[in-house]
């Protein structure tokens, strides 16, 4: 046999075939027990009762399921993270723990939370929980608008195939053109919509009534077919680009799969009695779309590629195809079958015990009404019918003759039925792990050493422990699809909160062969043990900073943050921010440079300035000849005034000797006093001394 390449006729018998055997496959061996399990979680069994008697039953199924979720989910949630992208290598790590944040911001604005309550939900009453995460492309128009502007820019702007003239106002002006001449020229105001495109991330659960695979599958990445199926709007397909025609002329499941419908019955708890056909808007009615992923040789080269086929109606008519990377469906499950598709549910496991807690709890309702209310024998034709039938408290009863009523009293038993029904609960409780000591009573404690405590809890624990490790692999399957999406699809950086900080965030940087951790926290409940080890884990992390500093190579800044962070996440604070400034590498490596360049500062500071000491020695030799010029001059101006105190001396003994000379000659006497008292007057005026002549 050659190969060659499909028709689309060929590719469309081959998946309509597929759908219809996987449908059949679940429908007739998978729907029953989802349906059972779905009337077991309402109240409901499949032993019947007699017409009189208690018709009560005893709710297992759902006061187990409602017992152990929210420790399934509080063992989720208790920690920010649980599931982290671990790096392959030392230069992978900033991109894994931004690709960890990110992609758990994501988780948490689609509602992660909701979805993943759903699917465990589902995964602990029918078997599975089904989530389904994938990019949407949707178009978001903008609206601008524009005033004074010339024809050449409204022909330029309105070129753009995703621009739409809303509204255009044109006016004749005079305007002068490139040669000076003054036109007539049509100018415009104009309000345009513009269509971008926008895409984000989608997750949602699946009902399990519109997931299907083949039988022989046992798991998504070796099923032969793998399909989704579900109600779609005709309007929406048609917004998609399908022909009107081809999309009005396809049926939906109400005309289809009876089993589908009871499935969506028992979970709804109604049924719908208006029929979308009977709508008078076609456009609005339900038609039956599936996606369906299958491995399939379209180009007849031998190798089969995994591809994506759109069929509608409940023929499953080909309506498009296209190859992708993988499928964007993950399971969850609490007890998985080896080589099986389908595991068990917690419901499964407990569907006899309801039974026959059922019978137990109406035998010993029954008694307890009969020994109560006894049956009445009475001779016939002797009571007045009427005051016998009557049940009013201090009624009377007439009767012809004494002794014509008896009591048909039956014994109580209920007491000793009871240890029955106690029995049947701790078979319950060995069965599924979820025990009424889930929250230990203190009072039947108090001969029960710690150890003892803890061993019964522990052991208690253990199945919601393997059922949480069952529902972790299906998460961490998630959150790969999740990167990978992202991965492929966005084309832009975005902006994310991290560590207290808007950061960009690229995801086509981001390797996604990265491994997987979960965080989900097994063993973990015993929450003193983990605050101590939090406790320790600090003081060796204190004692290694503050003795190596902070290029030890082992703690920083940031692992102790971290630490803090976790111990307040185990006391319940999961704020840490507010208490705590937000700290990661890049911000300690600044730090630890500003550190280092103040040091260096300060190290400059206190070291002696050579420049100083030769500034100083200037300074010591200008003083020193300051300080021998001065004596210089006083030298100089003792020894002038000296030699004007001679001079002057000199004077005064030549003026002595000349007035002798005169009175010795002439017999003239000479006034010598006013001389000197003008030479004093002439030395004083002058400033060349102080005083007078001595």
């Amino acid at each position: 046999m050659e190969l060659e390449p499909k028709s689309k006729e060929e590719i469309e018998s081959i998946v309509q075939d597929a759908i219809q055997n996987a449908v059949d496959f679940v429908e007739s061996e998978i729907s029953e027990d989802r349906l059972k399990a779905q009337r077991y979680m309402d109240g409901e069994v499949d032993i019947g009762y007699e017409d009189g008697r208690s018709k009560v039953v005893a709710t297992k199924v759902r006061d187990t399921v409602r017992a152990v979720k929210p420790s399934i989910m509080r063992v989720f949630m208790s920690t920010s993270k649980p599931v982290e992208y671990m790096p392959k290598g030392p230069e992978d790590v900033a991109l894994a723990e931004q690709a960890t944040s990110f992609m758990h911001h994501e988780f948490n604005r689609l509602n992660g939370y909701r979805v993943l309550g759903d699917a465990i939900h589902d995964a602990l009453v029918k078997k599975q929980g089904i989530i389904k995460t994938y990019f949407k492309r949707y178009p978001k128009a903008k609206i601008y608008s524009f005033s004074e502007m010339s024809e050449a820019e409204v022909n330029l702007l309105t070129q753009d195939p995703d621009v739409q003239v809303l509204e255009e106002e044109m006016e004749m002006r005079m305007q002068r053109d490139e040669f000076g001449i003054d036109i007539e020229a049509p100018v415009f105001n104009i309000k345009i919509s513009r269509t971008e495109m926008k895409g984000e991330l989608c997750l949602e659960s699946v009902p399990p009534e519109e997931f299907f695979v083949n039988r022989d599958a046992r798991s998504m990445d070796d099923a032969y077919v793998v399909a989704h199926r579900t109600d779609m709007r005709a309007g929406d397909l048609i917004e998609m680009g399908f022909d009107p025609e081809v999309v009005l002329n396809l049926d939906g499941l109400e005309s289809g799969s009876e089993i589908t419908e009871a499935e969506v019955f028992e979970r709804q708890g109604y049924d719908e009695d208006f029929a979308d056909e009977d709508s008078l808007d076609p456009a609005m009615k339900n038609v039956t779309v599936t996606e369906a992923y299958m491995r399939i040789d379209i180009d007849g080269t031998g190798v089969p590629v995994l591809h994506k086929f759109l069929c509608g109606g409940t023929k499953y008519e080909l309506l498009d195809f296209e190859p992708v990377d993988e499928i964007p469906l993950v399971k969850l499950e609490i007890d998985p079958e080896p080589h099986s598709f389908y595991g068990r549910s917690l419901s499964e496991i407990i569907f006899d015990d309801q039974d026959a807690s059922t019978a137990v709890l109406r035998g010993i309702l029954d008694n307890v009404a009969l020994t109560n209310s006894p049956r009445l024998g009475f001779l016939e034709g002797s009571v007045n019918i009427d005051d016998l039938m009557n049940a009013e408290i201090g009624g009377l009863v007439r009767m012809r003759q004494q002794g014509a009523i008896q009591d048909l009293s039956v014994p109580f038993t209920a007491g000793q039925t009871l240890s029955a029904l106690t029995y049947m609960d701790k078979m319950v409780e060995q069965k599924t792990g979820v025990t009424q000591n889930m929250a230990l009573n203190p009072d039947a404690l108090q001969s029960t050493t710690k150890a003892a405590v803890t061993a019964s809890v522990e052991a208690a624990a253990g199945q919601v422990e393997v059922m949480v490790r069952n529902l972790a692999d299906g998460l961490r399957d998630l959150f790969r699809v999740m990167l990978r999406i992202m991965h492929k699809n966005v084309d832009e950086e975005k902006l994310m909160r991290m560590n207290g900080m808007f950061v960009p965030v690229d995801p086509r940087v981001w390797d996604t062969s990265m491994d997987i951790g979960i965080n989900v926290g097994l063993g973990t409940g015993r929450e003193d043990e983990r605050a101590a080890a939090l406790q320790q884990a600090l003081q060796m992390q204190m004692t290694i900073y503050q003795t190596y500093g902070a290029q030890n190579g082992l703690v920083s800044l940031t692992n102790i943050r971290n630490t803090i962070a976790d111990m307040m996440a185990v006391s319940g604070v999961r704020n840490s921010d507010r208490y705590f400034a937000p700290i990661n590498q890049e911000i300690e490596q600044q730090m630890l440079a500003q550190a280092q360049a103040q040091q260096q500062a300060q190290a400059q500071q206190q070291q002696p300035d050579p420049n100083a000491a030769y500034l100083q020695a200037e300074q010591m030799k200008a003083q020193a000849k300051m300080n021998g010029d001065m004596m210089r001059l006083q030298l100089e101006a003792q020894k002038a005034a000296a030699e004007d105190d001679r001079k002057r001396d000199q004077m005064a003994q030549d003026l002595l000797v000349d007035a002798a000379k005169v009175y010795g000659q002439y017999g003239t006497q000479v006034d010598v006093a006013r001389i000197k008292a003008e030479q004093d007057k002439l030395r004083t005026v002058a400033n060349i001394a102080q005083g007078g002549a001595q």
